[in-house]
């Protein structure tokens, strides 16, 4: 009887030992949900929805929760908001490496796209303003943009103010332009400018990024300013005359507690890894197709089963 439970014995730690890290190979998501912020431009809350139904695809639960596009990051320090998928170094950077500076924030990761955040103007009005896409030429037709809010300055659209409006009042500044920024409510109060503008044949300057829908519809040039360069921003302490970067960076932030508390979905989440069509896909499908977000998030999981089903492999 010793004998036997002398051979037994490790034999069933063995098989303790197995389970274990069985059980921690395989370890369950929490079924507390993650929740995805949606922000107020078309491809983030479309790709917010197709990540946040991947994330339902391994058995998590998820929850939309509308949030500042700069605040955010201070939510995901604190555990309010899970994960941001469309991190734009020119607009948010800033905000999101204060957060990383102070922890509880984790970069996971950047796309393949590249990005592109500028004043801009459709390919028509060129004719309106030789000598485009320079600045110094744009501020030698400001007359020609400007409108009865603004005249005789030049108007130039903006984004919500929440989302870079002191920079752009910086630069104007800075540059001594003759304009003066209109800060529309939405993205979609920028594109029924354009489109209306485009209609009407009347000049036009406002901001856009790419990618975006914008990218083959209207063709089109962002505006030239001063190069770029790390600090030269006034926030930063620079004269804040300089233009945005041409080619920045878009990246995904996540809780620090995501890894252990959602560690299949934060696997997922390092994979996941959008270019710049399949981003411009997203906000075609809602600005020019008409489909509600999530409309729009599932006939891109339908059309893209090639790009997500390897995210989702092992």
């Amino acid at each position: 009887m010793k004998f036997m439970l002398r051979k037994l014995l490790p034999v069933a730690l063995v098989s303790m030992l197995l389970a274990g890290l069985s059980g921690w190979a395989v370890a369950a998501d929490s079924k507390d949900p993650i929740i995805l912020p949606t922000h107020n431009w078309s491809s983030q809350i479309v790709m917010s929805y197709v990540v946040g139904k991947l994330f339902e695809k391994l058995g998590d639960n998820v929850e939309y929760k509308p949030a500042d596009s700069q605040a955010v990051y201070e939510s995901i320090r604190r555990g309010d908001v899970t994960v941001s998928m469309e991190v734009w170094q020119s607009t948010f950077g800033k905000s999101f490496n204060e957060a990383l500076d102070k922890g509880g924030i984790i970069d996971a990761g950047t796309h393949t796209a590249k990005t592109r955040e500028e004043w801009w103007y459709p390919a028509y009005v060129t004719e309106f303003c030789p000598g485009l896409p320079s600045w110094e030429a744009l501020n030698a037709c400001a007359e020609t943009f400007s409108s009865p809010e603004t005249a005789p300055l030049g108007r130039y659209l903006d984004g919500p103010a929440d989302w870079h409006g002191q920079e752009t009042k910086d630069r104007i500044e800075a540059l001594k332009m003759d304009y003066k920024a209109v800060f529309a409510g939405s993205a979609a109060a920028l594109w029924a400018e354009l489109e209306a503008a485009k209609k009407n044949n009347k000049p036009i300057v406002l901001f856009n990024w790419s990618p975006n829908f914008t990218d083959a519809l209207y063709g089109g040039d962002f505006i030239e300013f001063p190069e770029y360069y790390e600090g030269c921003r006034k926030e930063d302490g620079g004269d804040g005359v300089c233009g945005s970067p041409p080619a920045g960076w878009l990246k995904k932030a996540a809780y620090y507690q995501m890894p252990k508390k959602w560690p299949a979905a934060y696997k997922l989440l390092t994979r996941i890894d959008f270019d710049k069509v399949q981003i411009a896909t997203m906000a075609k499908l809602v600005d020019i197709d008409g489909l509600e977000h999530e409309e729009a998030a599932d006939k891109w999981l339908a059309d893209n089963e090639a790009a997500w089903k390897p995210w989702l492999k092992d």
